[in-house]
């Protein structure tokens, strides 16, 4: 059987971190699994039984642990679905799925289905967040609101926009030193302090010890996208080397037909959210 780790210790330890994140959270929380036809799904129940509904997709190579510490601040207000990406770190089956098409769509509709929910509000970032976008394609029927943050699927930045990670991302490799690896990371957190302790960590295992996915989700068909009317909230950043709000913003207001947007001004891929961006968040999605 295939795996995406490149050895049972290495598993090991992102999973221990994993388990370790999800300690902190300051709330109640339980392990589900459902079965979609692409493999068996982890999902983290958490937050407000008796808020709204929510749906969680994580970024790339990153868990849902870490990304239920990055919107801790929704905890009060939702009913929290958090979802381990299949074939990616954490706890779902490894099965992985190409980028490319739209099985991402189709495996997170399963989900939706098997949690016994017709339509769910749906919280993503990054990779998530393409995800997202490709689920809005198959499944628009299944989608109530969308929050599509820092997004992939979008209007993606050609691949040369990430050369200044290869080199430092090539020196780590070489040096095992966490100079070359914060070096490499920078081009997406613009200034150090938004390089936090989760995110280094959780990246520098996934790196270390996974299979790293370089490819993010492909951008989705707009004829497809402009079937899916839920409000949708996209939030891009200005200084996103990745995923540029420029691009992005155009190109969402041209195929998603509910859709408002959001300039994250100054700021890269990784980026911490202000105390009005968070309130944003909360009233769109309420």
């Amino acid at each position: 059987m295939k795996t995406i780790y490149k050895s049972e210790d290495g598993k090991r330890k992102i999973l221990d971190l994993y388990d370790k994140q999800l300690q902190r959270l300051n709330t109640w929380y339980k392990d589900l699994y459902v079965n979609t036809s692409f493999g068996k799904t982890h999902l983290i129940e958490t937050g407000n039984l008796d808020g709204e509904p929510l749906l969680v997709f994580h970024g790339g190579n990153a868990t849902t642990a870490y990304n239920l510490l990055y919107f801790e601040f929704m905890m009060d207000d939702y009913h929290i679905y958090a979802v381990d990406t299949i074939g990616h770190p954490g706890k779902s089956d490894e099965t992985s799925l190409s980028p490319k098409g739209y099985d991402y769509g189709k495996w997170a509709s399963e989900v939706i289905t098997e949690l016994g929910y017709e339509c769910i509000s749906c919280c993503s970032g990054s990779f998530g967040a393409g995800i997202l976008a490709k689920t809005m394609c198959v499944a628009p029927e299944k989608i109530k609101k969308a929050l599509l943050y820092v997004p992939s699927g979008i209007k993606n930045a050609p691949a040369i926009n990430s050369i200044s990670m290869m080199l430092p991302m090539i020196m780590y490799w070489t040096t095992h030193s966490d100079k070359w690896l914060r070096k490499t990371m920078l081009p997406m957190a613009v200034t150090e302090e938004n390089i936090t302790e989760d995110i280094y960590q959780t990246a520098k295992l996934s790196i270390n010890y996974s299979k790293v996915k370089t490819g993010m989700p492909s951008d989705v068909d707009g004829d497809l996208m402009k079937k899916c009317n839920a409000p949708t909230l996209v939030m891009a950043a200005e200084k996103d080397c990745l995923f540029p709000a420029k691009g992005v913003i155009k190109r969402a207001q041209e195929i998603i037909p509910n859709c408002t947007t959001y300039l994250i001004a100054g700021r890269g891929h990784m980026n911490n959210m202000t105390a009005e961006e968070k309130e944003m968040i909360r009233e769109f999605l309420k």
